[in-house]
């Protein structure tokens, strides 16, 4: 290994022993786990404050008069502040919980084509989008008549605004993209797409469930007007995503789904509604999970994210030029400020066959289209290899991968 330094004095070891999953050993083998971008591993803070959750403070939230309803409702609040601090948002009430940045992208395409979209208005996406991103869009296609206009990166992700503008018209109502492709690591320009945008007063609603991992996010300063992430991904629990929006969209948008909590009155003839933010959270909301989200966001802080996306950064770049070296290996997407993300192929072995083989070495990558089929299509590959890196990976980690991958090789020779 050639690394010139530790970045910001990134205490590996004392991460690592943070992470119970690394005492699985599969097949006897220490396990390498480089599906990150699928979702991560939980250290043990965010486990440790889920049981101590639904042991001491167990309730359901809001209007409840007795000591338990009170410390969950606190709790789940507190969360609600952590991610608000963690977006750089103005209110704390312009924060919506969901299930997930599924949710949350079927949330806003939902209440927003109710509310705005007719036949032949068009929506602006990415072929790079994740599936997520595109479904409910073409939902409004289906039962509206909405038009999906695409933008093409190229090969390394990256979007023309230019090109992007000129798709922009009169009947352009919303444009919907990734933070970060989950295939090519490619960020996205953001905030000059959003200040581009808005000179023809169209909102831009953006996937972060990888942005919000790798990069900083601030809200205010993008200027977006939704953004999404989920908490899995971000080493916090399944079940629990997030919703930004500015006020004006949420006191403007009717409801996505009723029930309980998202109503002031309901009577035989008629339904009034919440404000926001409990108006988008019917029902019993994710409690626990968004308390652990907001754990795993203070164990973030504690680490410094600067210091983990200079350890990620290294890792990607160990990685991409150790992977450079294998003549048989083939990778996708090579921007230079790409996330650690790593998509490829090894020669014309099938992609599932290749991460089937070398997790026989305790090695964990995911193999598939990745819900990014346009982009497959666009790449002229039917599926990868994807290798992610989070913060608890190491150098070491990539060298035994690359030796898997060389071992793997010579199966196919």
């Amino acid at each position: 290994m050639n690394i010139s330094h530790n970045p910001l004095n990134y205490d590996i070891d004392k991460i690592r022993s943070q992470f119970p999953f690394l005492d699985v050993r599969p097949y006897g083998k220490n396990i390498i786990y480089f599906d990150n971008a699928a979702s991560a591993q939980k250290p043990k803070i965010v486990l440790d404050r889920l049981t101590q959750f639904y042991t001491n403070e167990y309730a359901n939230v809001h209007r409840g008069l007795h000591y338990l309803a009170n410390a969950a409702t606190e709790a789940y609040e507190d969360a609600r502040l952590t991610v608000c601090k963690f977006l750089n948002a103005v209110d704390s009430e312009e924060i919506i919980f969901t299930r997930g940045a599924t949710e949350a992208l079927n949330m806003v395409a939902s209440s927003f084509g109710n509310a705005y979209i007719r036949a032949g208005d068009e929506i602006i996406l990415s072929t790079m989008e994740h599936h997520s991103n595109i479904v409910p869009w073409h939902y409004l296609r289906e039962n509206h008549g909405a038009i999906i206009q695409w933008i093409e990166p190229d090969l390394d992700g990256r979007i023309d605004i230019v090109k992007l503008s000129k798709l922009i018209n009169k009947k352009t109502k919303i444009i919907a993209l990734t933070h970060m492709s989950n295939v090519l690591g490619s960020p996205v320009q953001i905030k000059e797409i959003a200040k581009m945008a808005h000179t023809h007063n169209v909102p831009i609603l953006i996937d972060g469930s990888q942005g919000a991992v790798h990069l900083d996010v601030d809200v205010q300063a993008l200027d977006v007007d939704f953004y999404v992430f989920t908490g899995h991904k971000l080493y916090g629990p399944t079940g629990i995503g997030v919703l930004y929006a500015k006020k004006p969209w949420l006191e403007e948008l009717p409801p996505y789904s009723g029930g309980g909590e998202m109503i002031n009155t309901v009577t035989r003839d008629q339904v009034t509604y919440a404000m926001p933010p409990q108006r988008f959270e019917a029902g019993t909301p994710p409690v626990a999970q968004a308390v652990g989200l907001a754990a795993a966001i203070k164990y973030l802080d504690s680490i410094g994210r600067e210091a983990i996306r200079q350890h990620e950064k290294q890792l990607t770049q160990y990685a991409s030029s150790k992977l450079s070296e294998m003549k048989h290996v083939k990778i996708y997407g090579n921007a230079p400020d790409k996330g650690p993300i790593i998509s490829f192929n090894l020669n014309d072995a099938h992609a599932h066959d290749v991460a089937t083989i070398i997790d026989h070495y305790g090695i964990a990558v995911r193999a598939g289209a990745h819900c990014a089929m346009p982009l497959m299509s666009m790449l002229g590959a039917s599926s990868t290899c994807r290798a992610s890196f989070g913060l608890y990976n190491t150098f070491e980690e990539i060298d035994d991968f690359v030796e898997g991958l060389a071992k793997a090789q010579s199966l196919f020779s």
